[in-house]
Parts: C-alpha cells; structure tokens; sequence
C-alpha cells in the first residue's frame, strides 16, 4: 500500500456511502474562463454534503464551507457539482483528508476597468459600463454578508451603511483579481473588490456593494 492506491481507497469509500445517502450531482469542469456550468457534464454520480462525517450538526448562517461525499477519483480543484442540493465547487482535495468543498449561492461575471493609455485632452476615464471588460463571465460563487458595513458618502438621515460581503470562488488560470476590480451577480447586485487573496483553495475576497 502506497499514498496513491490508499487515496484511491477512500475516494472509492465515500463513493460507497455516497450510493446509500446520496442525491445525483452532475461533474462540471470549466474550459474557459466563461460560462464553466455550460460545458457537457463529465459525469453524474451520487453526492453527499455535511459538516461532520457522523451527520450530527446542520450548516449555520454564514457559513459557505461543507464536507463533500462522493468518489473524486476523477475529480480536481475547481471542479462543480450540481445537484439537489444546488451548486458547490471542489475547493481542496489535501491528501487523505475530506473533500472540501464550497456551496455557491451566486452566479458572478468578474469585470476590470480599461484606462485610457492615450495622452492629452481625454474623456472621462472612471468606470463606466462602456470601460467595464470581462475577465471571468457566470462562475458560481459564494457571495455571504460581511462583518461590517460603509457608511453613505451623502450621509443623509435616512441613509444606511453600504454594506460589505465575503466572496469565495474558484481561481483560472491567468487571471489575478486586483483591488478595484468589479464583480456583478444574477441579482443585479455589484460589487468593488477590496481585498483578494489567491489561496490553494481559489480566490478569498472582500468587497463593497456599490449603487448601481
């Protein structure tokens, strides 16, 4: 027995719980930096997801993060799962250990601002839909309240605080995503990036609800 075969061993196990407990999911794997749910599904297979192997304790407000079920013996990071449950993407598959996994709640498009590089008189040079270029388009997220919010720059008497968001979602190849940079959501809803840490788990952000 080496790591190889005892890593095959478990995947192979929690496939075999998975065909008892589980829903259908469907193994989705993106090819582009567009659109990854409108690929052909590799698979479909059973999946389970819970936050302790002995299913003693449900998931909490808040919380994005779920313990996966399934035999990912053909599976890698940033692959998705879609299913009863709705959407998840494979976050880490650390050796021997459980399968972690994110539920998606959101549907994002990640945007960045084009500056002009021109000299002399130019036009206005902020963000405008017209300067918003697409780098990443209709990639599940999970999109979760923040700790905090902003205050309105107007700050009239009736205004509220802007509020803040956490942001987990899978990483592609080539792209980094910097501060300033926008994301939008199925909702309608937009957002400012103010924080983003590239982990082995995918993109970890912050970000600020903008007006729209």
């Amino acid at each position: 027995m080496d790591g190889t075969k005892l890593q095959a061993k478990i995947y192979k196990g929690y496939g075999q719980a998975a065909k008892r407990i589980g829903f259908t999911y469907q193994q989705f794997r993106a090819t582009s930096a567009n659109n990854p749910l409108a690929t052909t599904p590799l698979q479909s297979l059973p999946a389970s997801f819970t936050t302790k192997f002995d299913y003693s304790a449900p998931n909490k407000y808040g919380q994005a993060t779920w313990l996966g079920l399934f035999d990912a013996t053909q599976f890698q990071p940033g692959d998705f799962l879609v299913g009863h449950q709705g959407t998840f993407f494979v976050a880490a598959m650390q050796d021997t250990l459980p399968i972690y996994c994110v539920q998606a709640n959101r549907t994002v498009t990640l945007l960045r601002v084009a500056m002009e590089d021109k000299v002399g008189q130019i036009g206005y040079g902020g963000d405008t839909p017209a300067t918003e270029v697409p780098l990443m388009q209709n990639w599940p997220a999970s999109i979760l309240q923040g700790t905090k919010g902003e205050a309105n720059e107007a700050k009239l008497p009736g205004d509220v605080r802007t509020p803040w968001w956490a942001i987990l979602m899978p990483a592609w190849p080539g792209i980094v995503i910097r501060t300033s940079d926008i994301l939008t959501d199925d909702l309608g809803r937009k957002y400012v990036i103010s924080s983003a840490e590239l982990t082995d788990m995918g993109w970890r952000m912050t970000a600020m609800q903008a007006q729209v």
